[in-house]
């Protein structure tokens, strides 16, 4: 692996290939990434399948610094998530008792049932990720961390995973909007492109109720190649007769 950190996400659910469930996780995960310079280079999703899960799982963790899951740490049935991640990792599961006394002591006597302590099974030698918005804890194990898929756990559960990762560098974005056609700009993006051929160039169309346009994005870890690019675009969309506008990035 490089020295530059790269993550994937591994979103995990039935409900999410079936459309029931909308995913704001990857969006959310890619977001904090970013902030540390970590760049998120794969995202899959698998339904509630052993199998699958393990081999997504196998195949992602070897290829990037860092693999992030969520889904499938529940006291349901079709909570499997730990115990592929047991397997993927050739290792046991079992309960751990600091999490049964967490969860214990959240419920009233008599409720602590064998369902909910399914939450507390952990693959043998994993961390905890301490989660401050509904105690059950997520899994850190190698290079995978394991979290819930409700989004509010989620984000609890990253607040605790966040300080422990390795930092890279910023990537730097600029962003020139115009009311022109893409067809018309792309060759000229291309040309820019080429000229700037350690950054990554994007064309993204909008349609909206007042006419349609287009987004330019220069993004890359050299803030000046950046902003000379993004002036070379501005230049490129005045040239077809439209006027750029910087947007915030």
């Amino acid at each position: 692996m490089s020295d530059q950190p790269t993550a994937a996400v591994l979103v995990i659910g039935d409900e999410i290939l079936s459309g029931r469930t909308q995913d704001t996780n990857t969006n959310y995960i890619a977001r904090m990434l970013s902030t540390l310079g970590i760049d998120l280079k794969e995202a899959r999703v698998v339904g509630d399948v052993e199998d699958e899960i393990v081999a997504a799982l196998n195949a992602l963790r070897t290829r990037y610094t860092y693999v992030f899951t969520t889904g499938g740490i529940g006291p349901t049935h079709d909570d499997i998530t730990a115990d592929a991640v047991a397997k993927a990792f050739g290792v046991g599961i079992d309960y751990h008792p600091e999490v049964l006394a967490m969860l214990g002591a959240r419920y009233k006597p008599g409720e602590f049932n064998d369902m909910r302590k399914r939450m507390a099974r952990i693959p043998l030698g994993a961390e905890l990720v301490r989660n401050s918005a509904s105690i059950a804890p997520g899994i850190h194990i190698g290079n995978v961390y394991v979290m819930a898929g409700v989004p509010a756990i989620m984000r609890a559960m990253m607040e605790d995973i966040m300080p422990t990762l390795r930092h890279g560098q910023l990537v730097h974005t600029a962003t020139v909007e115009a009311r022109i056609a893409e067809g018309r700009i792309a060759e000229g993006l291309m040309k820019i492109q080429q000229d700037f051929p350690a950054l990554s160039l994007g064309s993204y169309p909008y349609y909206r109720e007042d006419g349609f346009g287009v987004q330019l994005v220069a993004r890359g870890r050299d803030a000046a190649d950046v902003e000379t690019a993004a002036r070379a675009i501005e230049a490129m969309v005045k040239d077809l007769g439209a006027e750029p506008i910087r947007m915030n990035s």
